[in-house]
């Protein structure tokens, strides 16, 4: 009889065991904040207080070769969510300005989607740019750009193909930053609001997220994006965060969006939640020219750090990206990878952590960086990764080398394609 109930126990906690392992995985993705905007990456030129992403690295993994799947905004959040570089699809270069169809096709798996099948519970918190539509409320018929261009999409509007519809179970934010006064839930326009309340909007639903997960549904992990719009234009801090810098209004707001990474991590502790969670702090690409970097510069503040250009460049300053792990138990404290890694690589990542399948023909340009958790190499046949700039010109780095099939930068900063000479 004993050996029987220890059968029964034995069978029980083998069964139980893969669903205690899977950790919650908290995604913050800033937008347009640079590698030197992070002041442990920076110790030397670095002038912004950032205390919760350098706590974040005390306890765990700075990845000090990171990189965005593009230097701008849409390309590097599709490659996110599928695994795939943006420039397999029609983007070619540039980004979306919504009020368009999903650049998600309706068959295309999304992280989201393969980590719902694997019993998660998927929220996105924050900024979507990867373009849907509206309907009118009254008629039912899909709202153009034009239509909404004084108000914006109208309150009760649908959104037939939102995140909704590519694996998530829950939606709070935005489309992007020219439309950041329509706040949308679930596939619903609920709101119109200030874009300097946006901010602490998503701070404050991403701890009411965090805490309602321990009372909903405690036994059930859960993966948490978000994708803030900060420290992106509209530059708008909080009258508390004004001056808090010293160097200006992007300052402020760089310190105003760790304090929302620190408010989660603070969550995510209350709740007894640390141990079994996965947190992944990182950038969408480098700081934007708008930040006034030249003036930053002056008082001693470089955005990129020691790297070359900024936003929308081929040079690292345009998509290597701040990318900081915590996972106790897991990474070691006050660690470090110089491993080559691309946001895309999220997907594959993710379904090693949980032991899924990939789906067939998904994320084919992901590769797990896993092991690298652990101070191992990551396992590839893949040689290197693909930049992609916001004008559409493609480098390639591969170890110590770096192709840029450009004349310039390929994007913003000086000299660009049309300030060089031919040949």
């Amino acid at each position: 009889m004993k050996v029987y109930i220890l059968l029964i126990v034995s069978l029980t906690a083998s069964l139980a065991a893969p669903a205690a392992v899977k950790p919650n995985i908290v995604f913050v993705l800033c937008d347009d904040l640079g590698y030197g905007d992070v002041q442990c990456l920076n110790p030397v030129n670095g002038k912004i207080p950032t205390p919760a992403a350098d706590k974040l690295a005390s306890q765990g993994m700075i990845f000090t070769d990171a990189h965005s799947g593009s230097s701008v905004c849409t390309p590097t959040r599709y490659g996110l969510m599928t695994g795939r570089y943006s420039w397999r699809t029609t983007l070619q270069k540039g980004v979306v300005q919504g009020f368009e169809p999903n650049l998600i096709a309706e068959d295309r798996s999304t992280v989201a989607g393969f980590l719902k099948a694997q019993g998660y519970h998927t929220a996105i918190i924050g900024k979507w740019h990867l373009n849907f539509q509206y309907t009118d409320p009254d008629t039912g018929k899909i709202l153009k750009k034009n239509d909404c261009r004084k108000t914006g999409a109208p309150l009760g509007s649908k959104i037939p193909d939102g995140p909704m519809s590519r694996g998530f179970d829950y939606y709070h934010g935005f489309h992007h930053a020219g439309d950041m006064k329509v706040v949308i839930e679930n596939d619903t326009v609920i709101e119109h609001d200030d874009e300097i309340n946006m901010l602490p909007r998503l701070r404050r639903k991403s701890v009411e997220y965090i805490d309602s997960r321990t009372a909903e549904a405690p036994n059930q992990p859960f993966f948490l994006y978000l994708p803030l719009g900060s420290p992106h234009t509209p530059i708008v801090p909080a009258p508390e965060w004004q001056g808090k810098s010293g160097l200006g209004d992007y300052a402020d707001f760089v310190m105003q969006t760790d304090d929302a990474l620190g408010a989660v991590m603070a969550a995510i502790d209350r709740n007894g939640m640390t141990e079994n969670t996965l947190v992944i702090f990182s950038s969408d690409n480098g700081c934007s020219r708008r930040a006034k970097i030249p003036q930053l510069q002056e008082k001693g503040h470089y955005v990129s750090a020691q790297f070359r250009g900024s936003k929308a460049d081929l040079w690292d300053g345009g998509h290597r990206v701040p990318f900081i792990v915590r996972w106790p138990g897991i990474i070691a404290p006050q660690t470090s990878s110089h491993q080559l890694i691309c946001l895309t690589d999220f997907f594959a990542t993710a379904a090693e952590i949980t032991g899924g399948k990939m789906p067939s023909g998904a994320a084919e340009d992901s590769v797990s960086f896993l092991p690298a958790f652990s101070g191992k190499l990551v396992q590839t046949e893949r040689e290197g990764i693909v930049h992609h700039s916001y004008y559409g010109y493609f480098a390639y780095r591969e170890g110590d080398w770096k192709l840029l099939l450009a004349r310039g930068s390929g994007g913003w900063s000086s000299p660009n394609e049309k300030e060089m000479p031919d040949g």
